[in-house]
């Protein structure tokens, strides 16, 4: 599992209109390629009267899937920009199409490459790009008595409080990385004087918009 990645924040869309044709991008997380390519057929068929439902992904830890497509276009000039904007915004498990109306008026080859590329790069920008860091969740078991004290200095920390549960003892959740356990662990001890119980959790992803 990576430490840490980018990708898109979530599905989403954003239209722009160039030289009388319409650009629509799509956007959307895909983990493995099935996932990808049933994205790409739903807007195709969404827009099955558009001229052109031209799509690329990356997918994969090291990018090891990469596709692009120009769907009639001539070649190289929208699939291939649209997955040079996915590999320059460093992004990973994403898969973008974008639709085109054809407005009445030709681009011509470098005219399209920026028409495709501006629509990827104001449609990542629209719906948003998140950075996936690999985290650990420690449990904090304390005496309420604690509480405030130590809500206030996570609050203040670099720390990020994933959840509080209010039972016999108040237990937090917080999200740390891997490297700073130790750290976090003996922070946590000095602050209430070693009558906190700190447990680690599972292995997940903190999501943080960029």
């Amino acid at each position: 599992m990576l430490s840490h990645y980018y990708t898109v924040k979530e599905y989403g869309e954003h239209e722009i209109t160039i030289q009388k044709s319409r650009f629509i991008c799509y956007a959307k997380r895909a983990e493995r390629e099935e996932d990808a390519q049933a994205f790409i057929q739903e807007i195709k068929k969404k827009h099955h009267n558009a001229n052109h439902n031209c799509s690329a992904y990356l997918i994969g830890e090291h990018d090891s899937i990469q596709k692009a497509n120009d769907d009639g276009e001539p070649s190289g000039t929208a699939g291939v920009p649209m997955l040079e904007v996915l590999k320059k915004r460093k992004l990973k498990d994403t898969v973008v199409v974008v639709t085109r109306y054809f407005g009445g008026i030709k681009l011509g080859a470098g005219g399209l490459i920026r028409a495709y590329g501006k629509s990827v790069s104001e449609g990542l920008d629209a719906i948003g790009i998140v950075e996936r860091t690999l985290m650990r969740v420690m449990h904090i078991k304390i005496e309420y008595t604690w509480l405030g004290k130590i809500e206030n200095e996570l609050r203040s920390s670099i720390y990020t409080i994933k959840d509080i549960s209010y039972v016999e003892d108040v237990e937090f959740q917080v999200y740390v990385e891997e490297g700073q356990k130790g750290e976090f662990s003996e922070w946590m001890t000095e602050l209430t004087n070693g009558k906190s119980t700190v447990a680690e959790g599972e292995v997940t992803y903190l999501e943080q918009p960029i």
